[in-house]
């Protein structure tokens, strides 16, 4: 599946998972859930792991939050869900993981913010704290700077070099340098402290998309630790879906990039996993991963009057996306599969003809009958009432047929 070239980079386990050389991108997302709320949060990770999500990060900002880790390890465990756990810290992971060792030992891997650890020389000790922690009990690291809470010391230091060149650099430009030194600076630290360079995962994080990519490039360009990338706070509906978009297009492009987190703001009463979709999405539209099958549908114009291909290609792409988590493992190869729903016969019978199973649909003053082509064949006209569901039975029958096990 994959058409774009990737940066050599080390290669970081995490759980089961693979991050970095030449593993696939990861998609990871992260709970919104109270950590203490056990049963919430357990049922949210199933859900996000159904969606597809290969690591689940956890926020642990409590000695509460801390204890229910390893016992929402044993339930995933216990309901067969193996997705590897990710322990969020930010001011008091030291503390909380000297506490409670059993949540070091139950999550794969911790996440940890440079500019969040301590400041001056409790900064270095709290800092070294979780490192150590991490050796003992072998688990990767993603040093995770961002934007919003970049160490001031590193600013402050990097603000006062620029004001002393004869022509110094605007502040913004200062300010993506300080992110990239922030993390290179604690990556070296952290490996001079015992911790080794295939267990750190980098990452800047941004809310500005030219200022994310100009960040990762810089840092691309100075390591070869596997990085993450996300845009930071990147807002509600479109809006976050279109930004992200935008800038992990450009460096995934690139070869940039080991792992994507899409940190969309919910809907009100919205699924969490939506982020986990448009981050298989991005991945997929690129050539870099399959997922799930992909519909293609026309967008409609004056010829489709009628709503029924809409209607048509929205349950069926719903469709696919819930069978995913069962056909993934019944059906291997079923998630490369192309549908075509159009709407009319300008594009219809082509675009058909081009997916594996396809149907178009008449448009306003044409024939009322529906032609399915199957591998480029046309193999059946369906016409009346019931066009939808004997659609939906073709696509299984394919599924079935095409993925299944070979005797």
């Amino acid at each position: 599946m994959a058409t774009l070239s990737r940066r050599p980079t080390r290669q970081v386990r995490i759980g089961q998972v693979l991050v970095g050389g030449d593993a696939p991108v990861v998609v990871q997302s992260m709970t919104n859930t109270d950590t203490v709320d056990i049963t919430a949060t357990v049922k949210q990770v199933q859900a996000l792991a159904d969606a597809g999500s290969e690591l689940v990060r956890l926020t642990v900002n409590t000695v509460e939050a801390a204890a229910a880790v390893p016992r929402i390890r044993e339930r995933l465990d216990a309901l067969g869900y193996r997705v590897p756990l990710i322990g969020d810290f930010h001011f008091n992971g030291h503390k909380l993981l000297t506490q409670v060792p059993e949540c070091a030992q139950a999550l794969a891997k911790l996440r940890i913010n440079p500019g969040n650890i301590g400041r001056g020389s409790k900064r270095d000790e709290q800092f070294a704290t979780l490192i150590e922690i991490a050796c003992r009990y072998d688990k990767p690291v993603r040093i995770g700077v961002n934007w919003g809470s970049l160490d001031p010391s590193i600013v402050a230091r990097m603000m006062d070099e620029n004001a002393r060149l004869a022509q110094p650099e605007n502040a913004d430009v200062v300010m993506r340098r300080a992110m990239v030194a922030s993390a290179l600076e604690s990556a070296h630290k952290a490996e001079e402290l015992g911790l080794g360079g295939d267990k750190i995962i980098l990452s800047c994080k941004m809310s500005r998309v030219q200022d994310l990519i100009a960040v990762y490039r810089e840092l691309a360009s100075q390591c070869d630790y596997p990085l993450h990338l996300g845009l930071t706070e990147a807002g509600m509906g479109s809006k976050g879906i279109v930004a992200s978009t935008a800038a992990l297009a450009v460096l995934l492009q690139e070869g940039i990039g080991d792992t994507i987190r899409i940190s969309l703001t919910p809907e009100p009463g919205g699924e969490r996993t939506k982020e986990v979709t448009v981050g298989q999405e991005i991945l997929q539209s690129l050539g870099l991963r399959a997922f799930t099958p992909q519909v293609t549908a026309c967008p409609g114009c004056g010829r489709t009057t009628s709503t029924v291909f809409q209607e048509l290609a929205r349950d069926i792409e719903t469709y696919l996306r819930t069978q995913m988590p069962i056909w993934r493992s019944q059906y291997p190869g079923v998630e490369t599969m192309q549908v075509a729903v159009m709407g009319c016969v300008v594009n219809g019978p082509g675009e058909s003809k081009h997916a594996n199973i396809g149907i178009s649909l008449p448009g306003t003053g044409e024939v009322p009958v529906a032609p399915v082509y199957v591998d480029g064949e046309k193999t059946v006209t369906l016409k009346g009432e019931r066009i939808a569901a004997e659609f939906q039975s073709i696509v299984e029958d394919y599924v079935r047929s095409r993925y299944g096990a070979r005797p």
